[in-house]
């Protein structure tokens, strides 16, 4: 095609990564300034334009010496006003033109252009052969591209000009910028037609080599998943370009993994997992699921130890300043330890620290990981049901996790931390299985060495933990677990210890959180014993110690709504200011001896208690009748007393047919109260005698002790407890089984100088030491009772 020669001068617009060729159709948008001018001058006169490309895109304000040597001359066909502040145009192409000298450069660029004419060249058979490779390779590369161009291929295959056809290739193909400003330099038409195959050639070969990489990711990808699309590309052109990246997180997962140097079983199974990670497409459930799993595993403090401390005089130190009494605890801790010392080898015992809520345990256990220097981590058991909440989930289920033991080694941060696992006796279990079932391994040393949660699927050796359980009642803690502990009891405080406690301990620790100083608030010993006595009911101290905030409380307002504060002394005459009226009113004792009432002594879970039976003689058919909300134990226990009196009936002066004509009930105040338990046998069989007999009980004396059908006084337990609830009451004899009689040993010293203690094997020693007048006594009963225990009913004494 020939071109159109214009020359003169022109406004000149400016043009950044694009250039324009004779001949050509091309639309662009325009939005500097000065080409707005430059085109709006443009369209004033013959709408010629001058296109300059630059040559630093970059450049926002171009002058001579930025514009190429060369540009073209160009026709505006149209001017849109789409939103926006840019404008778009169609313009075509008209001759290739040089810039001679801008003769403006404000508000827009103008200068003398100066047209270039080709150089005129013979039609040859090169020529002809040049245009049709071309024509070929154009065609090539439209399909390649998928993008049709139809009437850009029919021009260039009407058309014998090699000039116009190198111009449609750089005008119309996505050759490079630098590349296009050589074609639009270069005048000759063959050898501009020559670049022009050069670099369509080379194009082409790239579309091939991006059409691979496309065939190859589609193979392995679904076609929604766009970013897995993206990434795969990536990875690809990685490998075509033989790079890699060094840090990657696979990388990081192996490396981790090789460190921990776990045992080569673990190591293989780990490695296995990460293998398959890598093969996850990205975004799958099943890559969530390993790199959560791998996450965990590395969690874990394989390798982390703390350096244990076993300095016997520092954990009594510790142990001493944190706990008031608690002796035989003290000191059975401390032998673990010393054992722990000298046989360091030595799996750590578990220890099972038994008593009523209040009393320390879970403070104990506390005080012997900061003796031994070593990290700590609680686990709550009470309310678990679920079995995999010790052994964890399968991490093939959605929000799978491990279990608490391992979590809680996690929260530690340590493979040797000490494990309080709080409330043992309180577990459950159900149709997702037992949990103290499962705790049976853990608790095993000679099998946590190797122990297996769910989640993990590895064995983790948990031989370095020291776990210490605690419980309220060994009642509901399965025998086989409780075979692998070691119980320590801790039993209820004594006043005496409450009130060193709370003097010592509570008391400074409240004052200090409400802060209150010594000078502000004094209470005296007395309201203490008043608390201990009249507002807590309990074996421990944390009723005492909400009492003591309570009083702390009051003292704060009492000291802000004073103008001149002065030191509030709290004592038991004013104690109700602070605390109310009491909620317990001391025991009494009956104003005199009575006929079938008798005390008894009784445990429960916040300590011991006085338990007073009743009973009544009636005219009748021979009927029992137990009230008082009684459990089977315990009416068992009321029937075996009756049998027991039913065959001794005559020696204890009982006419022969009483079960026939009289009728008996039992009663048991408090019948809100539920009581079970076969430690009342001896006190109803008395009350039965009593009442049968009519002859009076003595109010200050207390018993318990099981009876069987001849009349033995049969061991109990709690003794400790139920002594003091004796001493409360006012009592001065207890009658106690000869089988408890060592336990005598750790009564407080306090409770046993108070208290005539009576042992006894048979029920005839409690009848003799219970009942009142021996003048009311059948002779019978007297005649049968060996001297021994004679001398003992005539004078109680101590049994120590």
């Amino acid at each position: 095609m020939s071109e159109q020669l214009i020359s003169g001068r022109l406004p000149v617009l400016a043009l950044r990564g694009l250039a324009v060729f004779p001949d050509q159709t091309v639309h662009f948008d325009v939005g500097r300034i000065k080409s707005v001018k430059a085109l709006e001058e443009a369209m004033k006169h013959d709408q010629n334009i001058m296109l300059a490309p630059q040559r630093d895109v970059v450049d926002d304000d171009p002058s001579l010496e930025d514009l190429h040597a060369i540009g073209t001359v160009a026709r505006v066909k149209q001017v849109l006003h789409p939103q926006g502040e840019n404008l778009r145009i169609l313009v075509t192409g008209i001759c290739r033109a040089r810039i001679q000298e801008l003769t403006q450069t404000e508000p827009f660029l103008a200068g003398q252009v100066q047209a270039v004419p080709e150089t005129e060249v013979m039609d040859s058979t090169q020529a002809h052969a040049l245009r049709r490779e071309a024509n070929n390779l154009y065609g090539l590369y439209c399909e390649l591209l998928e993008h049709p161009a139809q009437a850009v291929q029919l021009k260039m295959l009407a058309s014998s000009d090699c000039g116009f056809i190198a111009d449609s290739i750089a005008q119309n193909s996505g050759i490079d910028y630098s590349e296009k400003l050589k074609l639009l330099t270069q005048l000759n038409p063959v050898k501009r037609l020559e670049m022009a195959v050069r670099f369509l050639r080379r194009e082409i070969e790239m579309l091939k080599i991006e059409t691979q990489i496309q065939e190859k990711t589609k193979v392995n990808i679904d076609q929604n998943q766009k970013d897995y699309y993206l990434r795969e590309q990536i990875r690809v052109l990685k490998e075509e370009l033989g790079e890699g990246d060094d840090v990657d997180e696979f990388a990081d997962y192996e490396k981790n993994i090789l460190k921990l140097k776990l045992p080569e079983e673990s190591e293989k199974k780990l490695l296995k997992d990460l293998q398959r990670l890598k093969k996850q497409p990205f975004g799958s459930s099943e890559a969530s699921v390993l790199r959560n799993y791998l996450d965990t595993v590395l969690e874990l403090p394989w390798n982390v130890r703390t350096k244990e401390r076993i300095d016997i005089s520092a954990a009594r130190r510790i142990l001493d300043a944190d706990h008031f009494g608690l002796e035989k605890v003290k000191q059975r801790i401390l032998e673990t330890l010393a054992v722990r010392k000298m046989a360091p080898e030595m799996p750590p015992q578990i220890i099972c620290l038994v008593g009523p809520p209040g009393v320390g345990k879970t403070s104990v256990a506390y005080s012997i990981a900061h003796s031994l220097n070593r990290k700590m981590a609680r686990i709550a058991l009470g309310g678990v049901r679920d079995e995999a909440e010790i052994r964890g989930h399968r991490k093939t289920y959605v929000g799978a996790m491990p279990g608490r033991i391992l979590t809680a080694l996690i929260q530690a941060g340590s493979s040797n931390p000490l494990l309080l696992l709080d409330e043992i006796d309180k577990m459950g279990s159900d149709h997702r299985g037992d949990p103290s079932a499962a705790l049976l391994e853990v608790l095993d040393a000679e099998q946590n060495r190797s122990f297996r949660d769910h989640y993990l699927e590895i064995p983790y050796d948990l031989s370095d933990v020291m776990f210490i359980t605690t419980a309220n009642t060994l009642d509901t803690v399965p025998r086989p677990l409780l075979d692998r502990m070691e119980v320590i009891e801790l039993n209820s405080y004594t006043d005496e210890e409450k009130l060193m406690i709370g003097k010592n301990h509570l008391l400074p620790k409240q004052m200090k959180k409400h802060g209150i100083k010594k000078t502000q608030l004094r209470v005296t010993d007395d309201a203490i014993r008043e608390i201990i006595s009249c507002y807590t009911r309990e074996s421990g101290v944390r009723k005492l110690e909400r009492c003591f905030a309570e009083i702390c409380r009051k003292t704060a307002m009492a000291i802000l709504e004073q103008e001149d504060p002065k030191r509030i002394t709290v004592t038991g005459s004013n104690l109700e200011t602070y605390l109310g009226i009491r909620r317990y009113l001391p025991d009494r004792l009956p104003g005199s001896d009575q006929v079938g009432l008798v005390t008894g002594l009784a445990w429960t879970s916040v300590g011991g208690e006085t338990l007073e039976v009743e009973v009544n003689v009636m005219e009748g058919s021979g009927k029992l009748e137990l009230t008082g909300n009684l459990g089977d134990v315990m009416k068992e226990s009321a029937h075996a007393a009756l049998s027991y009196i039913r065959a001794n009936a005559l020696k204890l002066g009982i006419p022969a047919d009483f079960y026939k004509t009289k009728d008996i009930h039992v009663h048991f105040p408090e019948g809100a109260v539920p009581k079970d338990g076969p430690s009342a046998g001896i006190t109803v069989c008395t009350a039965m005698v009593s009442a049968l007999t009519g002859i009076s009980v003595r109010r200050d004396v207390a018993m318990t002790g099981e009876i069987s059908l001849r009349g033995r006084v049969m061991a109990i337990g709690g003794l400790k407890e139920k002594t003091m609830a004796a001493l409360r009451h006012g009592i001065s004899t207890v009658i106690i089984p000869k089988d408890n009689e060592r336990d005598l040993e750790e009564i407080d010293q306090t409770v046993r100088k108070a208290l005539n203690f009576v042992v006894a094997s048979h029920v005839d020693t409690v009848l003799e030491t219970a009942l009142n007048r021996r003048s009311e006594i059948p002779a019978a009963i007297l005649t049968d009772i060996p001297d021994g225990v004679k001398s003992k009913a005539r004078k109680p004494s101590i049994r120590q």
